[in-house]
């Protein structure tokens, strides 16, 4: 469906896209992730022909977006960041002129242009000016006019941009029924939108791809030990002890809980090890009740962290003695 090839993208002396290279494949949807800076907006406005990569290769459909660029944009329908809309027109005239643009004719062209406004909600708003729209339904608008004439790839650029949380369920339930017609990249800032609609994640960094893989993928792959919290009703030293002989502990801490007569313990672990049911029974044995039992995994933020280099790792296990009432083990 698309191959990008070691694409490279310069301004002067600065290095946008470092030789990125990866593929997409039709009917699946495509989180695009990177911080501000990393190339994301780059490599869309490449691959949408907006700008000519300085080295390398956009494919779409087998046909070259720089050699034969109006073959390949037929394939591609646009939403940018900031939706390319003119003011002046009504809905309905902008999103016919739109179609013409487009080359979509005839009676096709009316129905094209009915069902795209139904799709994205803003049928009664046709006749209005569309600078009288909120920036809500301007985004809504943007969308309309990138899936006019169907076409095979649908680039999305923050496309929940300025909605409020409704607005926002019903753009992700449309994204969800046009993928099964059409292939989507959509780039957001907001994690959870894209471990909620994206079937995979390719997460950018300095103008290079740094990971691509499922949403459970990226976890299991960034999950290399496994982390327990456990408040536990009972003296530092005794659960300590306990801790110590449970097999398969790798590093833990223990500090005071929020709870009187508490203590909190984090426990790290080999990812294939459950201490859990272990770990409670030895508890129980020596009279120390569980108030609770917490697995935590990292969150699709805390690997676009890690991945992206934005913010240093926070080590689990202090570093010390007996001062800090821990254990490494």
């Amino acid at each position: 469906m698309i191959e990008v090839n070691n694409l490279v993208k310069r301004y002067g002396s600065h290095l946008a896209v470092d030789h990125l290279s990866f593929q997409v494949k039709p009917g699946k949807i495509y989180g695009f992730l990177g911080p501000n800076g990393a190339g994301k907006s780059t490599t869309m406005n490449i691959m949408t022909g907006y700008i000519a990569p300085t080295e390398g290769t956009v494919t779409i459909n087998g046909h070259d977006i720089v050699k034969e660029p109006e073959e390949a944009k037929k394939c591609i329908g646009y939403l940018p960041e900031i939706p390319p809309l003119y003011q002046e027109m009504t809905v309905k005239e902008y999103l016919k002129f739109v179609a013409e643009l487009k080359k979509i004719k005839g009676e096709e062209k009316e129905a094209q242009i009915q069902e795209v406004m139904n799709m994205t909600m803003i049928t009664d708003m046709a006749e209005r000016l569309i600078r009288n729209l909120s920036k809500g339904y301007k985004q809504r608008v943007g969308l309309a006019q990138a899936i006019l004439g169907y076409p095979e790839v649908i680039i999305l650029d923050e496309p929940t941009v300025g909605l409020d949380p409704k607005q926002i369920i019903e753009i992700r339930e449309l994204i969800k029924k046009l993928a099964i017609k059409h292939t989507i990249i959509l780039s957001s800032h907001i994690l959870s939108e894209v471990q909620a609609v994206c079937d995979e994640i390719m997460i950018i960094s300095k103008g290079k791809l740094v990971a691509c893989d499922t949403p459970e993928g990226l976890t299991s792959l960034m999950n290399g030990s496994a982390t327990l919290e456990v408040h536990i009703l009972g003296e530092t030293e005794k659960a300590e002890k306990v801790i110590r002989a449970i097999p398969g502990v790798l590093h833990y801490t223990i500090s005071q809980s929020h709870e009187k007569g508490c203590v909190k313990a984090v426990i790290e672990t080999d990812v294939k090890e459950d201490i859990r049911v272990d770990l409670f029974y030895a508890l129980a044995n020596e009279k120390m009740p569980v108030l609770s039992l917490n697995r935590l995994e990292k969150s699709l933020e805390d690997i676009f962290l890690e991945l992206t280099g934005d913010e240093k790792q926070t080590e689990r296990n202090v570093q010390g003695g007996e001062d800090n009432n821990e254990g490494n083990l």
